[in-house]
This record gives structure tokens, C-alpha cells and sequence, in this order.
């Protein structure tokens, strides 16, 4: 129903790494998965949260003073959240003129969303469009299927950002509006997997299958995470299973970065792969290490790109 109401975390105008051409990308809040290695940590979490950009802080105490429950508090010059007080009531940050402080989680309908996207459709063509990312779309069927159908009814290309791990039935109501499916496959091993998102594989390696049955292109895009998921054996695995998707259209690989650092520290949440000494616990893959996972999957005669 095109009057369900998600929370969006944002709504990035003129992106190029979300799919083809130049592409609006729409990120929903929540998440079935809980990856160690995110990159958009604030979108885990289906409730709109308050974000706190501590290097655009001036100091000067006006969110204090109009927080109804004493969220902020300034000590020897510090900026002091307790983020357990917060109820994302947004006080503070209409009251924060240096926009070091924000509420991310803006409840829309596909409706909002569309009026907002269908602005920058002289942008998209020839091959551009929009991508719904998050978080899961797929948590959402009504809504991405709403909003899909407005697009394509405008000629606008729409490109789903799945990791998978929802009910097929969610999928069938968003397919036929669907041009192409960014489907994320974080891993082979089921024991690792759940160790590092939350879940094992077997939900999402048959949705896999069932997308291509339905007819729908996939892309495949997978974090490369070193000592995590980068395993010689797991890649294997991986070019083997991928044979059998029909509907393949190339394989992305993404290697890992710590940029999401700065999101973490924002959101108040603890970065996973950063020891307590401030260390990380992984390092990006070197090119080298890239090229060797592109060439075991490259082996089996699927088409591998590696992204930077």
C-alpha cells in the first residue's frame, strides 16, 4: 500500500556505486542481519535514532536547553549525551544551528518518497534509476513494492539492495516491479556467517535461487572482509553455487574500509571490528588478495569486478 509509513535513514541524490548509471539511492532502517563489517551501522536498527557529529560542535549548549529529558549535558567543555534518555523527539536538532546533531529515521510513504526521487529522473537516463538499499527493503514488501511500481510506471529502472534474509513471500510482492537485484553474499561457511551477521546462510542461499527462478537479473556483491570471509575454500564454494543462478549478471566485489568509523561514533554504537586499544581487528585486502578471489571466480567463467 502506497500509504505505508518506513523510516529512512536517507535519500542519496546522483549516486554511481548502487547500480547502474547514475542512481537516486533510497536507505530504509532495519535489518534482519547485524554484519560486523557495516557500513551504514545506522540503518540496523528499524528506530529512528539521534546522531551526534562531534566535529561540528560548537559547544554552545542550545540543544541543552530545549532537550525535554536532559539527554546533553556540557562538562569541562565536553559535549555529554546519555543517548538512554533520548526519545528521538528532535528538539535538540531543530535547535542546532552547526548541524551537529540529527535525527535519522524520517517516517515516509512511497508517495514521499517518489516526489522527492521523480526530481532527478532527467539525470538517469540512458541506463541510471533508482536503488532502495538500507537496512533490508525487503523488510518493508509493501512499501518497495509501492514505491517500484510508481517508478516503473514513470520509466524509471529500479534495482532492489537485499542481503536475503527475509521470507520469499516478501519478495514476491516487490519482483514484478523490480529491474534488478544487488544481492549481498557475505559468505559461504554457515558457522562463520552467523558468527558475523547474526544468522547462518540457508534463508538467503534459497531466496538466491528462488530470485533467479522468478527471472529477475542479480548482481551479486561481496564484502571481502580479510580473516573474516576471504577463505580460498569459501570462495570456491562461492563460484560453485553461483553457476547454478541462471539470471547472473556479474559479481561485485567490495572490499572492506574502515570509513564507517565516523557513523559509529555518531550513532553512539560500538565499531565491531575496532579493539579497545582503538586497533582494528581487519585491514582492507590489498589488490593482489582482490585480484586472486576475482581469478578463483573468474575460474569458473563468471564475470567478477572488483570495486574501490
Amino acid at each position: 500500500m502506497s500509504d505505508t509509513r518506513v523510516k529512512i535513514a536517507a535519500v542519496r541524490r546522483l549516486t554511481v556505486h548502487d547500480g547502474p548509471g547514475v542512481r537516486d539511492t533510497v536507505f530504509v532502517k532495519g535489518c534482519p542481519l547485524n554484519c560486523v563489517w557495516c557500513h551504514n551501522p545506522e540503518s540496523i536498527s528499524g528506530k529512528p535514532q539521534l546522531l551526534y557529529h562531534e566535529n561540528v560542535c560548537s559547544g554552545c549548549g542550545d540543544c541543552s536547553a530545549v532537550c525535554p529529558q536532559g539527554v546533553h549535558e556540557f562538562k569541562a567543555g565536553w559535549h555529554v549525551l546519555d543517548r538512554k534518555k533520548c526519545i528521538s523527539c528532535g528538539a535538540c536538532a531543530e535547535n542546532c544551528c552547526f548541524n551537529a546533531l540529527e535525527i535519522c529515521g524520517k517516517s515516509m510513504t512511497a508517495d514521499d518518497v517518489f516526489s522527492q526521487v521523480i526530481r532527478d529522473k532527467d539525470f538517469f537516463d540512458p541506463v541510471g534509476g533508482v536503488t532502495l538499499s538500507g537496512g533490508e527493503p525487503a523488510l518493508f514488501p509493501d512499501f518497495s513494492a509501492a514505491l517500484f511500481q510508481k517508478l516503473r510506471q514513470a520509466g524509471i529502472h529500479t534495482a532492489l539492495d537485499t542481503c536475503g534474509a527475509v521470507a520469499f513471500e516478501n519478495y514476491r510482492k516487490i519482483l514484478p516491479f523490480t529491474n534488478l537485484v544487488l544481492f549481498d553474499l557475505k559468505g559461504m561457511d554457515p558457522r562463520r556467517h552467523k558468527v558475523h551477521t547474526g544468522k547462518d546462510n540457508k534463508l538467503i542461499h534459497k531466496n538466491l535461487q528462488q530470485i533467479s527462478a522468478w527471472g529477475t537479473p542479480i548482481e551479486i556483491r561481496m564484502p571481502i572482509v580479510p580473516g573474516l570471509n576471504d577463505f580460498p575454500e569459501d570462495i570456491e564454494q562461492t563460484g560453485l553455487l553461483l553457476t547454478k543462478i541462471k539470471t547472473l549478471t556479474m559479481i561485485r566485489l567490495l572490499p572492506y574500509h574502515p570509513l564507517a568509523a565516523g557513523k559509529y561514533a555518531a550513532a553512539g554504537m560500538p565499531d565491531p571490528l575496532m579493539q579497545a586499544a582503538g586497533k582494528p581487528v581487519t585491514v582492507p585486502p590489498s589488490q593482489r588478495e582482490l585480484e586472486n578471489i576475482a581469478g578463483i571466480l573468474q575460474s569458473y567463467h563468471l564475470k567478477t569486478i572488483l570495486s574501490r
